[in-house]
């Protein structure tokens, strides 16, 4: 059984280092509203990425009622909904409720939990109960409700992929068991599975204690000093430490084990059973039509759909065994997925690997965003080509909201033009420049891709 930790020591926030909290924790939720050009903004929080296809219709309902009628995917397998009128007043809150989408109102926006799309539809272990225990815990929690909308756990089933997104507590599945990761230590907690939720909770308790001196709103806001205090008052209440590097998400020259997002297209175990279809969607943006269709398709199959911190929607299944016939030469279950990708691929979504659209982000850019310098999502399908070897994300300014973790290459839109970078964790490497040029602008980024 897990003891609550001790009050980690206190320490002053590091000389002359301004507070993460001076300026508020901004990040919206469902019913903190962010006001933005094209109208408010709600972010609802998907503990898990999880949705059945009840609540997604809930979400669609939401979104033609009070907003734009679009559904924007997060890096953090949320949803936000945008162009809500300011008037609108507690009326999408009251139906998403209804939808069990908002279980409780002081901690709405502290329901940051990502996990595995895959988990238990390739081989890897299930993390679904892990995601509803924490996400009840979290609820149950009155200390819990001061996390800030920024503060993110992770929970793993093995494959390395959630545990390189950089959250603040990680649960990794290992053998019948699980770790647990602080921020980004190497050094992690091997604990039994069952007790796993307990201790992510705990730890980020620990860390608001940890924080009170310091203001920070995540574990690498801390001062050096504060968060090795913490890590080794978690470690003092959970169990035995173990080395083990997060992993990359991209090939780079740095240690640690290399990790991809699931590809587009269909999901199988060893035994050539197909577990699930998986979709990327361009720029994270979904029409109405879109979202109607995965959800029929996810009612259809399974009743599930997963969205991922890479933009994109798992349908699990089941879909039968690849190249099963039917008993009277009819298409089979697996027939069906490829039907199902075929169908979703003419709506305009990512179904396999070789889409142009494959590895492109962008922000909202402008009109939606005062801030933005440009309407970069235009200028990144203008500059849509062959598929590069790394991931390219454009930004309407230096903020870069939502960008991707790794490496990647960086189009930030400056005053003087395009500034194109090459982003391998903390080192930025400029690759060129190019103003008021689009051709030469979508060559340079296909140079630096390559």
């Amino acid at each position: 059984m897990l003891a609550a930790m001790p009050d980690s020591a206190p320490s002053p926030l590091s000389a002359g280092g301004p507070s993460p909290r001076d300026g508020g924790d901004a990040c919206p939720g469902t019913l903190r509203l962010h006001r933005a050009d094209d109208g408010a903004l709600a972010r609802v929080r998907v503990p898990g990425g999880v949705l059945s296809a009840d609540r997604a219709d809930a979400l669609l309902a939401v979104a033609r009622r009070f907003g734009d009628g679009e559904l924007h995917l997060t890096s953090r397998g949320n949803v936000q909904l945008r162009g809500l009128d300011a008037e609108c007043g507690g009326g999408p809150a009251e139906l998403l409720g209804a939808a069990g989408l908002l279980p409780s109102v002081a901690h709405e926006r502290a329901r940051n939990i990502m996990a595995s799309p895959l988990a238990g539809l390739d081989g890897s272990p299930s993390v679904s109960r892990w995601s509803s225990e924490l996400d009840g815990l979290v609820c149950g929690s009155a200390a819990a409700a001061a996390l800030s909308g920024r503060f993110l756990f992770a929970l793993d089933a093995g494959l390395g992929d959630v545990d390189a997104l950089g959250a603040d507590v990680t649960l990794i599945a290992e053998g019948g068991g699980c770790l647990l990761r602080v921020g980004a230590a190497d050094e992690v907690f091997r604990l039994p599975a069952a007790d796993g939720p307990r201790a992510a909770l705990l730890a980020a308790e620990a860390f608001l204690r940890a924080a009170r001196d310091s203001g920070a709103w995540r574990v690498k806001d801390l001062p050096d000093d504060v968060r090795a205090a913490l890590v080794r008052t978690i470690g003092a209440s959970v169990g035995p430490v173990v080395r083990r590097p997060r992993p990359r998400t991209a090939k780079a020259p740095a240690p640690g084990p290399v990790t991809a997002p699931p590809e587009s297209g269909t999901t199988a175990t060893a035994a050539a059973t197909v577990t699930a279809i998986s979709v990327g969607v361009p720029l994270g943006r979904l029409a109405p039509a879109q979202w109607r269709l995965l959800t029929e398709t996810a009612r259809r199959y399974g009743n599930e759909l997963r969205l991922t911190p890479w933009r994109g929607i798992v349908i699990p299944g089941p879909f039968g065994r690849t190249g099963q016939a039917g008993p009277t030469g009819q298409t089979s279950r697996s027939g069906h997925a490829a039907e199902a990708l075929g169908t979703l691929a003419t709506a305009g979504l990512i179904t396999g690997p070789d889409s142009p659209w494959t590895g492109v982000g962008a922000c909202i850019g402008h009109p939606g965003c005062a801030k933005s310098l440009s309407d970069v999502r235009a200028e990144a399908g203008a500059a849509v080509g062959p598929v590069g070897r790394l991931p390219v994300y454009w930004s309407g300014c230096e903020r870069r909201c939502g960008h991707p973790h790794g490496e990647w290459i960086d189009v930030v839109v400056t005053p003087e033009g395009h500034r194109i970078s090459h982003v391998r964790g903390e080192h930025r490497d400029p690759r060129a420049a190019v103003r008021d040029d689009p051709a030469a602008l979508a060559a340079a980024v296909a140079e630096a891709r390559a």
